[in-house]
């Protein structure tokens, strides 16, 4: 189990969100703020098997309209390995 962690755009986030969803993936969006020009950000936490960070990636980087710039980026993304993953 993995967890990536993917900081986008606040004007992307939502269509990111609704098509990681619409592929069945769990999304977790939290408001966020950083970076070299304090611009708003969402976090997206999304808890996947490590087979599918690769199509995740994909939806990120489709759907992601800023332009990459001084001090900007379309997105960051970390992954994560889970020790454990519990759903109550």
């Amino acid at each position: 189990m993995k967890l990536m962690i993917a900081i986008v755009n606040d004007a992307d986030y939502d269509n990111i969100a609704r098509h990681l969803t619409d592929e069945q993936y769990r999304v977790t969006c939290v408001a966020s703020t950083g970076g070299l020009f304090r611009r708003g950000s969402t976090t997206l936490l999304i808890g996947l098997e490590e087979e599918k960070i690769g199509r995740a990636t994909e939806i990120i980087k489709e759907n992601s309209t800023g332009v990459e710039g001084a001090g900007t980026s379309k997105a960051t993304i970390f992954v994560l390995n889970i020790k454990e993953y519990i759903r109550l």
